[in-house]
């Protein structure tokens, strides 16, 4: 086809021109796509796999992106990353941590558009759903920007002892916790679980099958446009089953939580954990938005302070 040797836009008027509109309609149709590659996001950097491993996402049998699969080497980077990011993250003020959880919501509802249109290429929500859903996921960040200087006021306390000590307790960040997300398509989840864990000053490696691996790139990109530190959110996508001894056994994560459907790879990866006493959480579907979820990665820290010192 003549079209086929255009090099820019100038040939492709005339030829538009002359050949009519039709007749570049069809070669525009007939032509292949650039498909896009949807990226990991470790270290606050967009990364391929070390493997070079990519998978296809396919839509009604039409190839709609390539996603790249992480291999066990990717995981243990992304732990590396998750150390250095929770160090700066725990150590910001509560406030602070706060107004960067609402930056994600403002950049969530900047890409508000692009998340409806997103969704409805996926075909996994109908078209009357999916404004439900984005806004449902913009309110998610938000709710939990409000507890990050909240909670500490709601689970701490001032102990009566009988001695002349105070006695306070308050939570703690427990550390890098690991997140295998659902099997399901789940947005507004994958968006709970990654925000109920940062609330206390933990950073986090989701884990996103296959089917949720299509929002990965417009989520890496809020996080990486919120102010949030390198390291402190990782998104990987992969096989939960691939990667599921490396997870649980590495001793370097505090915590597991497994979001997903598979219980026969949950009770083998909670067995597995026990070397390093990581705390695993099972999965609570359909929990959302709640103070409960943000309490399963604190640690109760207890001091005591002598009277009169």
């Amino acid at each position: 086809m003549q079209l086929l040797l255009l090099e820019d836009l100038k040939k492709v008027a005339t030829v538009v021109k002359e050949e009519g509109m039709a007749f570049f309609l069809t070669w525009r149709l007939s032509r292949m796509d650039v498909l896009k590659t949807i990226k990991m996001y470790v270290g606050g950097s967009f990364i391929r796999s070390e493997s070079g491993a990519t998978v296809d996402y396919k839509v009604s049998g039409e190839e709609l992106a390539r996603v790249c699969w992480a291999s066990k080497k990717d995981f243990r980077n992304a732990v590396t990353a998750a150390q250095s990011g929770q160090k700066s993250w725990a150590s910001k003020t509560a406030y602070n941590r706060s107004q960067i959880l609402y930056r994600m919501g403002e950049m969530a509802q900047g890409k508000e558009t692009e998340l409806i249109n997103l969704l409805l290429e996926t075909e996994l929500c109908s078209e009357d759903e999916v404004a439900i859903i984005v806004q449902d996921m913009i309110d998610t960040f938000v709710y939990y920007a409000g507890w990050c200087d909240k909670y500490q006021q709601v689970m701490g306390s001032v102990n009566p002892v009988a001695a002349p000590y105070h006695n306070f307790t308050s939570p703690e960040a427990l550390g890098v916790v690991s997140l295998i997300s659902s099997k399901k398509f789940d947005p507004v989840g994958l968006i709970d679980n990654i925000c109920s864990i940062l609330v206390g000053g933990n950073s986090v490696i989701a884990l996103v099958e296959k089917e949720g691996s299509i929002l990965l790139s417009v989520l890496a990109e809020i996080f990486h446009t919120s102010d949030l530190p390198g390291g402190v959110v990782n998104l990987l996508s992969g096989d939960p089953k691939a990667l599921g001894q490396v997870v649980s056994e590495h001793m370097e994560v505090q915590g597991l939580s497994f979001q997903n459907e598979d219980q026969a790879l949950y009770y083998q990866m909670r067995s597995s954990s026990v070397d390093n006493m990581k705390r695993v959480v099972g999965y609570h579907p359909g929990r959302k938005m709640s103070l409960e979820s943000v309490l399963e990665f604190v640690e109760q820290k207890t001091v005591w302070h002598p009277i009169g010192v």
